[in-house]
Order: C-alpha cells, then structure tokens, then sequence
C-alpha cells in the first residue's frame, strides 16, 4: 500500500497538463465553444434582473437562440424578463471615432436552460460519479477546521459544487453530487482558503485550485479529469496558454496538494490510499 506521501506528482502535473492540451485540440472543445459564443454578456442590471426572477438560472437566451441550439422552451414556462438597449445610429465623433448612441430600453424575454428541452449542449466539464470512502472528507473537513474554517454539505443554488468564503470562513460543498465529486470540490475550495486570501486574479486562483484538486484527487485514487481537464481550460485557456499557465504554478500546486496529503496521513485516512498501480498518471 502506498503512501501519499511518495506519489510521483510531478507526473501527475503532467496528465494535468496533456488532459488540457487534448482537450483543447478536440471537436469537443470546439462545439463548446461555438455554443458558449452564443450566450451573451449581461450588464450588471440585467444580470440583477435575471438573479430576481430566477435565483437559480445558469444560462439564459432568447426562444429564437435556443431553438437553433436545438432546445425548445417548455410550455407554460414564465419568463425572464431584461431590457435590451434601442440603439441609433451609428455617428462620428469629432476625433473621428463612431458611436452609435443609446437612446432607450425594451423589456426582452429570456428563458433559463432548466426551462428547456431537447439536444444536450456540447459539455467540457462531466461530474465525478461514484464513491468515495467517508474518511476522505472527514479529514479533509478535518483539516478545514483546523484552518478555522466550518464545512457545510448543502444544497447549492444552480449548478455552483461549492464556495469558500474568507470573510465567515465558511467552505460549503454541494450535498446533492456524488460523494467522489463532494471529495474533489472539498478539495478545491481548501486550496481557495490556503492560497486566495485577497487574490484579485480570478483565472488564477481557479487554475490553482482546481489543479490542487486534481493532484491530491489523483494520489487517492480518484480520477478527476473528466471535471477538472475542462474546468481548468475554461479558466485558463486552450493549447499553449493553458500549458504555460499551470506550469508557471507548478510549484505553487504541488507545495499545497503536498500540504493537503501530508496533513492526511497524520490520520487513519492514510490507511485507506489505494495502491500505487491505481494512483499512476
């Protein structure tokens, strides 16, 4: 039986890596990205609005969008009512500049993806299914209490698997997914509240925190990369970005997965790491 402690990690980074890089390379990837394109941006009214009406909503479009998506609204749905802006047209400035002046609002009708059907879309990131023992959470809620931090398993607004707040320091965990996926979220959200204090960069701290997840995931015997490949390339980008970005936090990923699994193994946790063939990137 092997020791976390003596996992190749840096072998790990590097499935972490590759998983990114064909990810990116893939008509998966591809299909994802055509379809997120046509999900637009929403100001921060708009945003209020659709928070208002539907608490839960994740991704919202017009009937005619999700109809060439393949999707139909569900009769009977309510919905989500924005306003898009009345746009004139287009003038030059005098430094010659063109602008096209916003002269009013209309109320437009949204509908949220949980109130369609029909073809699925195009995902990148697939949850964990399946077990995992309970002494893997339990010492990693361990450990978060020793951080000083409460862990909470609830159920979680839309598709949110967890948070971290600095300020109640408070980590909660998404009671309805598996308890493998529970495990992996757990994970993340520690590697938030040992590296994210004050962190601005938001891509960052979700490339590192996720990475984390991945690696101590990996050296438990829990494969992760269905979830973490495309949650990392979302954060991070596709190909050669992505690449340069977890290596230039390498050391900053194998330093805190390494805490995590090291302050594991102080407990029984250690006695139920799978063996090493199970652990092998």
């Amino acid at each position: 039986m092997a020791s976390a402690r003596h996992i190749d990690r840096d072998g790990l980074l590097d499935a972490l890596t590759q998983g990114v890089a064909d990810l990116t390379d893939s008509d998966r990837w591809r299909a994802h990205l055509e379809v997120q394109g046509r999900f637009r941006r929403y100001s921060f009214n708009n945003t209020f609005l659709i928070g208002t009406q539907c608490p839960d909503a994740t991704r919202v479009a017009g009937f005619a969008a999700w109809k060439k998506l393949g999707r139909t609204v569900v009769r009977g749905e309510k919905a989500i009512w924005i306003l898009a802006p009345l746009v004139g047209r287009r003038t030059r400035t005098d430094e010659g500049e063109e602008k096209r002046p916003i002269y009013g609002f209309r109320p437009v009708a949204v509908f949220d993806l949980g109130q369609t059907e029909g073809d699925d879309l195009p995902e990148v990131c697939r949850n964990m299914e399946g077990d995992a023992p309970a002494a893997y959470f339990d010492a990693l809620a361990g450990l978060g209490a020793a951080m000083g931090y409460s862990i909470e398993r609830v159920e979680l607004a839309g598709t949110t698997n967890g948070d971290c707040s600095f300020d109640l320091r408070r980590i909660r965990v998404e009671s309805r997914n598996q308890p493998s996926h529970q495990v992996k979220t757990l994970v993340h959200e520690l590697a938030h509240a040992m590296l994210h204090e004050g962190q601005r960069d938001r891509a960052l701290a979700e490339l590192e925190a996720e990475s984390t997840a991945y690696v101590v995931c990996r050296s438990l015997g829990l494969d992760s990369g269905d979830y973490s490949f495309g949650y990392v390339a979302k954060w991070a980008g596709g190909g050669a970005e992505a690449v340069a970005s977890i290596t230039s936090s390498g050391a900053v990923i194998q330093r805190t997965a390494g805490s995590i699994l090291d302050s594991l193994e102080l407990g029984e946790i250690a006695d139920e790491v799978p063996p090493r063939a199970s652990q092998a990137a």
